[in-house]
């Protein structure tokens, strides 16, 4: 059982790195710094770097020559999530030996290393399909997704300090994680289409409360990055469409998540948890406003991504507090 927490913490951590340097490769523009998967330029440990390497690497990848930074940004990347791949391996294993069917059902973890399995395809056709808006995106969400079961995983084990559960608050908090679940995509979808300096000015856009727009070019799926689905270039108006909604659903998560937050600080028992909740909601805002503003700065781009994956992450743990009973036969662990 301990190793199996313990396990479950690290790999939690390690979700969270994962993340964040996902968001550092797409964001510095590092996406492609390796032409083909799960290698890069054919080395599956480092990156060509002698003069001769490079010679090698272009007659075997024409009109790709080697950026070694960019190159070792994504193989780091992937070093770190197929470290995770394996601490999930090991983790779905673990929760198949009897001792551990006994206590809790497998199939949480067992259901994570499928996901893992297809996030591992999608980072490959990331590469292969030359970041394609949906794909990449989809690599976000799965992320995220992993990330996400693993904090139910966690929490699944801890039997915390009980707390009365008014009935009110368990729809404002599926509500709350709702919304943050769909602003995440729309985030997503911004990045993969390089649309989060569309608008430079706030809370305007383009010194307008409605800029031209173009819905129909910005939400279709099936296109090419900078493209529109016949294959002509992706309009301006389109990019800010994207951008304009990323906006709208911050404010849904404003009111939502907010929302929330005030009605557990009315709740003594709660009250911590609204204040957490409250400050990971200005933060997120701060760090949204800061990269418009500041022209898309890669920390605070960066940090960005991390306040998602923070908030996604205390409002589902708001909800398993909320809604999940544990069993007879699960964990009785206290932290």
């Amino acid at each position: 059982m301990h190793t199996y927490r313990s396990l479950a913490l690290v790999a939690t951590l390690l979700a969270f790195g994962v993340v964040a340097l996902g968001a550092y490769v797409r964001l510095s523009d590092a996406g492609l710094g390796c032409p083909d998967w799960p290698g890069c330029y054919g080395h599956l440990l480092g990156v060509p770097d002698a003069p001769d390497e490079h010679a090698t690497a272009l007659q075997r990848f024409p009109g790709k020559p080697v950026e070694t930074g960019k190159a070792w940004k994504e193989m780091v990347h992937r070093y770190f999530a197929g470290t995770l791949g394996l601490l999930i391996l090991g983790l779905a294993l673990l929760a198949w030996r009897r001792e551990m069917r006994e206590r809790a059902s497998p199939w949480l973890p067992t259901a994570l290393l499928g996901i893992v399995g297809f996030q591992a395809l999608l980072g490959m056709w990331t590469v292969t399909l030359m970041l394609k808006p949906v794909i990449v995106s989809a690599h976000l969400l799965g992320g995220m997704t992993t990330l996400g079961l693993l904090v139910w995983l966690l929490l699944r084990q801890s039997s915390p300090r009980p707390l009365e559960r008014p009935a009110s608050l368990r729809p404002l908090a599926v509500l709350a994680l709702l919304a943050v679940i769909a602003q995440i995509a729309l985030g997503g979808w911004t990045s993969s289409n390089y649309a989060a300096l569309a608008c430079t000015d706030f809370p305007t856009c383009q010194d307008r409360w409605l800029p031209p727009m173009d819905f129909a070019h910005a939400f279709t799926l099936r296109r090419e990055l900078g493209q529109t689905g016949d294959g002509g270039l992706l309009p301006f108006a389109a990019l800010t469409a994207i951008h304009w909604s990323h906006r709208i659903g911050a404010v849904v998560v404003l009111l939502a998540v907010g929302g929330l937050a005030l009605r557990l600080l009315r709740l003594p028992a709660w009250r911590r948890w609204g204040i957490w909740l409250a400050g990971l909601l200005a933060l997120q805002w701060s760090l949204g406003i800061a990269n418009v503003l500041l022209s898309l700065p890669l920390p605070v781009a960066v940090a960005h991504n991390l306040g998602a994956a923070a908030l996604l992450t205390a409002t589902l743990a708001l909800n398993f507090r909320l809604w999940h009973r544990p069993a007879s036969n699960e964990f009785a662990y206290i932290p």
